[in-house]
């Protein structure tokens, strides 16, 4: 371990202690504060932030797309990139006062595999029982980071399940890429009984208390997972706020979980499960929505001024609702999103 210092973070006026090694981000999650961020990997800018006062920072390898070399010279920073070597004050620029003070601090833990089955042709969905970690929790709509086998790179997953179904269990839904570092060794060296190395949660996508406010969930992909957890939640703690869930997928076959999904709109009053094909097969028995999902949402949706906006999937699809969806009304604040990144290969999420 390196020599610690402190970090301020403003307007919030919150402190933590960060040892060189570990980068701004990771400390304050280790530690319980829930900053905004994304792909902790340098490249969605979700956690992009001015440092006031201090420039003893290193970073750690990030796109410039996230921060040009301009951004950089002038004092902006990612916090999931930098080490501190001064104590130093930081404005956040992006944050949620609601989340901050509520975070969890991280845990390592071993990871016995339960099951692991096909949902689709390219989904999979595995459970995982966690050894030595009773105290383990998570907040719906998180996500845990997967040492992969024989690297040093993890791979990020989000839970499907509830913290209060099935304590010890951890329920993911994960798309299979052929040259998936993580995702092809799941799909070919994975068994029954196999151990995992795992620490968590990590994310911001957790449903925020707005009784008066409506709820759209836009997904697709593996993007079902994290929606899937906020919306079984709702369900088990009998949170009645109209919801409606828009997913996307290409042909029939990559739909999944409808049947649970559409036992839900009976469980959570006011709530509709609308799938959407993108690209039906000629002759397919399809007779619902047609087209890509944000063309389907700005055909159904008018106004959504009074209404929270969750959003998870491919990139593409992510970039084309946070277009879409303050033309449609939502405060951009009032969009809430995870976007799939990739460090060299496919199969974060």
């Amino acid at each position: 371990m390196g020599n610690k210092h402190h970090v301020r973070f403003e307007p919030v006026g919150i402190e933590i202690e960060v040892d060189e090694d570990q980068n701004i981000l990771r400390a304050a999650a280790e530690q319980g504060v829930m900053l905004m961020h994304g792909c902790k990997e340098g490249q969605c800018a979700s956690c992009k932030s001015f440092i006031l006062d201090g420039d003893d920072v290193d970073h750690d390898r990030y796109s410039t797309f996230a921060l040009p070399d301009f951004e950089k010279e002038e004092g902006f920073t990612l916090l999931c990139r930098a080490h501190a070597y001064e104590d130093l004050t930081i404005e956040l620029l992006n944050y949620d006062e609601e989340m901050i003070h509520s975070g969890l601090p991280i845990q390592e833990a071993v990871a016995e595999v339960v099951s692991l089955e096909e949902v689709t042709h390219d989904l999979r969905r595995l459970v995982v029982r966690l050894i030595d970690a009773e105290s383990f929790k998570f907040f719906p709509g998180q996500y845990v980071d997967f040492v992969v086998p024989g690297h040093e790179a993890t791979r990020s997953f989000s839970m499907a399940n509830t913290p209060g179904r099935d304590s010890g269990l951890l329920e993911f839904v994960i798309r299979i890429y052929p040259d998936g570092l993580f995702s092809h060794f799941l799909d070919t060296a994975v068994s029954v009984g196999d151990r995992l190395d795992v620490s968590g949660p990590f994310g911001v996508f957790t449903l925020r208390d707005a009784p008066e406010r409506d709820l759209v969930f836009l997904g697709g992909g593996a993007g079902m997972a994290p929606i899937l957890s906020l919306l079984r939640s709702m369900a088990e703690r009998g949170i009645e706020r109209k919801a409606t869930y828009y997913y996307g997928a290409r042909r029939k076959r990559d739909l999944c979980f409808e049947s649970e999904l559409t036992a839900l709109e009976d469980k959570i009053p006011g709530f509709r499960f609308v799938p959407a094909l993108s690209e039906p097969e000629q002759g397919e028995d399809w007779d619902g929505e047609t087209g890509l999902i944000t063309d389907v949402v700005r055909r159904l949706e008018n106004d959504l001024g009074r209404t929270d906006v969750y959003v998870c999937g491919p990139p593409p699809m992510v970039e084309a609702a946070l277009e879409l969806l303050p033309a449609l009304g939502v405060p951009e604040k009032r969009i809430f999103y995870d976007k799939f990144t990739t460090t060299g290969d496919a199969d974060e999420t």
